[in-house]
């Protein structure tokens, strides 16, 4: 993308945050959408309309308009789709595999894209070794991903069950329940971990340009590493998805958090770099376990917290609409920490960053865990 419409990080970064506006406004409608309507049509009618625009991006548009394209995109991606996906997945994992149904959701989306992805490095790089063109190379690789979307429309259309969907309500009622999400404490500490969580996710996209930057390796080396890694995600978000349910998904949670500001850490540390190169893959490897072990579960803490069924949209969009605001800032913020320090002090400065995010989502699960003892305790008392 920066070689082939020949933007800086800082631009990639605003383009990026221009998506995140749009998807920050579409959570919270998107939410109330997903109550009241099937998410079979909802999720079909989002691919279908994203595809469109992956076509539009393979003809390559001028800088200016990827910014109308990643907005039209917040809009397709979000508006009919998360909230219905999340909830669809809540209704189908009960009261007791909470842990498992979004384990099984994150893990099964991640082999999917970590397929997808191999198969992209391997069109990316025969197209290269035909063209030895870099244009060609992305156009292919955005083709395969457009087609690919568009299909699973079609699958999806032919195979999710369309579930009764409940009376909408009153006007009082409608209020009401909107009442129940802004007033409950343990939404606003669940978002709270989605964002620290969402941060780590993100920080996930720049290992590419670390390894080619401060690692010396090449575009294919990199883009290697990140299919391979990637495999990480079923099998972290499936274990992660059992044990939340043997033991609390708070528990977990709080555990993946530690774990990935200690990795974080180390990579900011001077001698990260000068120690070989088998000890910094292996703890690149253990940040995206614990980050894609986060993002497995943390929509499971729904369920722990006791929140009505009737009201998971509404909670799903105050939670998005705050847990996902790293949309806008994040690849802006990190893409100027790495303008600034271009090299490994630039990434020096960015992973002691995520280092404190993660400490900081770590007091938020811990807080939420408090929370919910208390209510507990009041409850049986």
């Amino acid at each position: 993308m920066l070689e082939v419409f020949g933007l800086s990080n800082t631009q990639l970064g605003d383009i990026f945050a221009v998506y995140g506006v749009v998807a920050l406004l579409a959570y919270f409608p998107g939410g109330a959408i997903a109550d009241r309507y099937s998410a079979r049509a909802l999720m079909t009618l989002s691919l279908v309309a994203t595809a469109l625009g992956g076509f539009y991006l393979a003809t390559l548009p001028p800088p200016p308009m990827l910014y109308l394209l990643f907005a039209y995109w917040g809009l397709t991606s979000i508006l009919l789709f998360w909230a219905a996906l999340i909830k669809a997945t809540r209704d189908w994992g009960g009261q007791h595999t909470q842990g498992l149904a979004f384990g099984v959701l994150d893990g099964g989306r991640g082999l999917v894209a970590s397929v997808l992805a191999t198969l992209a490095m391997l069109l990316l790089g025969a197209r290269l070794l035909n063209t030895g063109s870099d244009p060609q190379g992305l156009v292919a690789v955005v083709l395969f991903y457009s087609v690919i979307t568009l299909l699973t429309a079609a699958v999806l259309w032919c195979t999710l069950p369309t579930p009764r969907i409940g009376p909408v309500g009153s006007p009082a009622a409608i209020q009401s329940s909107w009442r129940r999400v802004i007033t409950e404490p343990s939404v606003w500490l669940q978002a709270g971990v989605v964002i620290c969580a969402y941060c780590g996710y993100k920080s996930l996209d720049n290992y590419g340009l670390y390894a080619v930057e401060v690692l010396d390796m090449t575009h294919l080396e990199s883009a290697a590493l990140n299919a391979y890694a990637s495999y990480a995600r079923p099998v972290a978000a499936i274990a992660a998805g059992i044990w939340a349910d043997r033991w609390r998904t708070s528990g977990v949670v709080t555990v993946a958090f530690l774990c990935a500001a200690a990795a974080y850490s180390w990579l900011g540390l001077d001698v990260a770099s000068a120690l070989p190169r088998t000890f910094l893959l292996a703890n690149i490897l253990i940040t995206f376990c614990a980050v894609y072990a986060l993002r497995g579960i943390y929509f499971s803490l729904l369920e722990e917290a006791g929140l009505e069924r009737g009201i998971t949209g509404r909670a799903v969009g105050l939670i998005s609409v705050l847990g996902f605001t790293p949309d806008i800032f994040f690849a802006a913020v990190t893409g100027r920490i790495l303008d600034a320090n271009p090299g490994a002090t630039g990434f020096q400065h960015y992973f002691l960053l995520i280092a404190l995010i993660c400490t900081m989502g770590m007091l938020c699960t811990l807080a939420l865990s408090r929370q919910l003892a208390r209510h507990t305790k009041r409850c049986a008392g």
